[in-house]
């Protein structure tokens, strides 16, 4: 069976989503709404923080193979050993925490990805404590056996980045879909006042809000998993006005769509407006 027919089936199978609801929500519930929860998502960085703590992992446990496969320094190896291990606990808490807000197709694939890499990290464990004991022949087969292990999980990773999206910017493309220029939206008084509504120009979506004579303009699909920003809840945050995503709860300004706290990681695209004399509210992406 090709690798992709059985990401394939996996995406499709509902016989874990008992446990995936289960787990995801015992996460959610733990690792609540602040700064820690923002800190794995990778809000401070602008992008996914499970992704590059894997990648550190899995490059000091390739190199350990290769000291293996060339019966080099047994010390470097079971250095870079323990350094791959003790790295793939802040990964797999950043990971569970992004798999945690996922779409449930997503959240199946990622269930059987964190098998493969806790199976991966029982077996390198296994393999350090067999290194410590004296016993380098089967800490050797461990690793050799992780490493296989760990690319099964790879591989389903990279099917959750590339294939399924996830941690991907989902409103990247808003901008690149408007001409240049400004563009007639609606007349001002069809707008409510204080009350979010979506509005389409050419292909997209976009997030009004009227307050006043006052109007913010913001992509309407989040950039988490494209949710509908329109139907979410207005809040204030330190005193700045933000908009909640109704899906997962991603938090963005209003005045610039940046991110105040995740799951979502890339800014939401914003729009300069303007109103022209006869009432109509024109629209242009921000430029940067």
């Amino acid at each position: 069976m090709p690798p992709v027919d059985l990401t394939d089936r996996i995406e499709r199978s509902t016989r874990a989503d008992r446990p995936i609801r289960l787990l995801a929500k015992a996460v959610r519930r733990r690792i609540g709404p602040g700064g820690l929860r923002d800190l794995l998502h990778g809000v401070p960085l602008g992008k996914p923080l499970h992704p590059p703590l894997a990648n550190v992992s899995l490059g000091f446990w390739v190199a350990t193979a290769v000291l293996d496969v060339t019966r080099s320094d047994p010390r470097a190896a079971r250095i870079l050993l323990a350094g791959g291990v003790a790295g793939a606990i802040p990964a797999a808490v950043a990971g569970i925490t992004d798999w945690s807000v996922l779409h449930r197709e997503q959240q199946r694939v990622g269930f059987v990805h964190a098998i493969a890499n806790l199976v991966a990290l029982g077996l390198y464990a296994g393999s350090l404590a067999f290194r410590l004991a004296g016993h380098d022949r089967n800490g050797r087969m461990l690793s050799f056996a992780g490493l296989g292990a760990a690319g099964m999980g790879g591989y389903l990773g990279g099917h959750l980045a590339y294939r399924q999206a996830a941690g991907a910017n989902h409103a990247e493309s808003v901008t690149h879909l408007v001409p240049l220029g400004w563009h007639d939206l609606c007349d001002i008084t069809d707008l409510p006042d204080g009350r979010p509504v979506a509005r389409r120009l050419g292909y997209i979506d976009l997030f009004v809000l009227r307050i006043g004579s006052g109007v913010t303009v913001l992509a309407d699909g989040c950039s988490h998993l494209a949710g509908p920003l329109h139907q979410g809840k207005l809040v204030s945050e330190e005193g700045t006005s933000c908009v909640v995503c109704p899906w997962h709860g991603s938090t963005f300004r209003l005045s610039d769509g940046a991110v105040v706290h995740g799951p979502a990681t890339a800014p939401q695209p914003s729009f300069e407006t303007r109103i022209r004399r006869d009432g109509v509210l024109q629209v242009r992406p921000t430029q940067v």
